[in-house]
């Protein structure tokens, strides 16, 4: 299958395109992510460390970071060519402009809750989602997620990107529905509108296993039934890590495959 034009994948079970290192928010450095890869028998990964965004820079790469990163993954990709294929990509953020240069891939994704004030992460720590639902939206959860998958549904057209990432992140600290009903008509109707509308664009949507292997989920983002929406539908899919350090490469991949029929 291919993502983009310059990366085909042969097998699902051994490619992980998001990944982090210390150039953003990640604990490891790219060599070691690499060396670890390999370890674990994968054929390719890629690396996808955060763009910058003004209001929040701690967790982004600034000119000076994005500028390193690039030579030292380039310098990686020919050191261990014959061992492991190696991508350099981008998680666009959409408050993010995208920098200048080249990208193997972009993965675009929404972190923050859109038209606040305050732009607030969904996913840092439940007390922060929880304080800005109900600072920005009366502590109604449907509004809050109704103005997420809006965003989401124009990622797209925002950083052009190639993979969509975690599509429902605003779930991240909502198992067992501790904060609101994922059946409520108005939660399933503000996903479904995005997928309608991000599904004809044909661009690939990761089943990212990074919540399970951090204890907040039981289960990938995007949730089993916003899954086999998009299977049905004709959708596309990678499976993806969202890793922060070595131990969580290719994290649960086997389960989510087969979880998602994709096999």
């Amino acid at each position: 299958m291919n993502v983009t034009p310059k990366i085909e994948i042969r097998d699902l079970l051994t490619a992980d395109l998001h990944l982090h290192t210390v150039y953003c928010d990640g604990r490891n450095t790219p060599e070691e992510m690499v060396v670890s890869a390999i370890d674990k028998g994968f054929a390719c990964i890629g690396f996808s460390g955060h763009s910058y965004v003004e209001f929040d820079p701690g967790c982004g790469m600034d000119a000076n970071a994005l500028e390193a990163y690039r030579k030292e993954i380039q310098t990686l990709k020919e050191t261990y060519k014959d061992r492991i294929r190696i991508f350099c990509g981008i998680e666009l953020d959409s408050y993010s402009d995208m920098p200048e240069g080249e990208f193997d891939y972009v993965i675009g994704s929404v972190h923050y809750l859109d038209g606040t004030p305050r732009p607030a992460a969904v996913d840092d720590t439940p007390e922060e989602l929880m304080e800005a639902v109900q600072r920005e939206y009366g502590n109604d959860y449907y509004l809050a997620a109704e103005h997420y998958y809006a965003a989401v549904s124009d990622i797209v057209s925002k950083t052009g990107c190639d993979i969509i990432g975690h599509f429902d992140l605003i779930a991240k600290f909502n198992e067992k529905y501790r904060l609101f009903d994922e059946q409520h008509p108005r939660y399933k109707k503000a996903w479904t509108e995005a997928l309608d509308r991000l599904l004809p664009q044909g661009k690939i949507f990761e089943i990212n296993t990074g919540a399970v292997s951090r204890g907040w989920r039981s289960t990938p983002y995007p949730a089993p039934e916003m899954i086999d929406y998009i299977r049905q539908r004709g959708g596309r899919f990678l499976l993806s890590s969202d890793s922060h350090g070595c131990e969580t490469i290719g994290y649960g991949f086997r389960e989510a495959a087969e979880n998602a029929g994709l096999f």
